[in-house]
């Protein structure tokens, strides 16, 4: 299995792209491609961890995919490390050149260093393609450029993916990430009030890091950990308007035709298509009639789609 590790754990000598790469999108399957075509050394990614933003601004940077989701997903791409280059202010400062000498090279060992048109790296952002091929000049290093890859809509990105999950445009948002947004989470004790009026519902905790779709409900595919079994549901995603106005957005699933006791599990979760947005009801009775339609819409769209 790909590795998640911290820099002095890698296995070198390295082929190496360093970047976020989240949401592992078309264009950053372009750049790894190129990566692992150097496969005499070890195709290795590296990330930095929290995000710079996150350090040098205070900003708080939702994922597309957390570092543990992103490690299937780049061995299926042929990536054999996955390394965390801890973030703070003091490699904030480190120059551009530096960096490439002290990270890439001398501890990383790269031997290929694979980077998009657009890379910027090192204090103040100051470093660019020119920088590297000024430093690897009279080396036997290899630097390979990736175009950055458009479609008739515009530069493919995890900003424009981030934007399409906002407004709930799953089907767009699969066509650039080239497979289905999920996210995991435990199931925890709620207050049983789905299970009340006959629709129980699995509570999911989300880690706090990850990016969720738009608010609303949703035709979606559950799977239980350590299964490989998709299981119609309805998802809810945001706020009970109808229960408790103040209650803290949530994550709640209802697994059709299933009576699964799934308290303690993880699952994960695959928003297929948006239903409704969320609606206030009179009482509780008009609640639960909605969700029946909710159900039966979400039927009619799975029978129309297979796995």
């Amino acid at each position: 299995m790909i590795s998640l590790i911290s820099p002095s754990e890698v296995k070198n000598p390295t082929s190496i792209a360093i970047g976020s790469f989240d949401g592992l999108h078309a264009g950053h399957r372009k750049l790894i491609k190129s990566v692992v075509e150097e496969n005499q050394y070890t195709p290795t990614i590296a990330s930095f961890w929290p995000h710079p933003r996150e350090v040098l601004y205070q900003e708080t940077r939702l994922r597309l995919d957390l570092p543990e989701e992103k490690l299937p997903i780049l061995e299926d791409l042929g990536i054999q490390q996955l390394v965390l280059i801890p973030f703070d202010e003091e490699l904030s400062k480190l120059s551009a050149e530096r960096f490439i000498r002290d990270i890439l090279i001398n501890q990383l060992q790269a031997k290929n260093i694979s980077v998009g048109a657009n890379f910027k790296f090192g204090f103040r952002r100051s470093g660019d393609i020119n920088t590297i091929k000024n430093i690897i000049k009279d080396t036997n290093i290899k630097l390979k450029i990736t175009p950055i890859l458009e479609d008739k809509e515009g530069r493919i990105s995890s900003s424009r993916i981030r934007h399409l999950l906002e407004k709930s445009d799953l089907k767009n948002a699969f066509k650039i990430l080239k497979r289905p947004y999920s996210f995991k989470g435990k199931v925890v004790r709620g207050k049983g009030i789905g299970k009340g009026i006959g629709w129980p519902t699995a509570n999911l905790a989300i880690d706090g890091r990850k990016f969720l779709p738009g608010e609303g409900v949703y035709a979606a595919w559950t799977t239980i950990e350590n299964t490989n079994q998709k299981i119609e549901s309805v998802m809810n995603l945001g706020s009970q308007p109808t229960i408790n106005p103040l209650l803290p957005s949530a994550v709640e699933v209802h697994l059709i035709n299933k009576d699964i006791d799934l308290y303690g599990f993880n699952l994960s979760v695959e928003p297929f298509e948006k239903l409704r947005s969320q609606i206030q009801f009179k009482n509780i009775d008009e609640l639960s009639n909605q969700i029946k339609k909710d159900r039966d819409n979400a039927l009619k769209i799975f029978k129309n789609y297979k796995i």
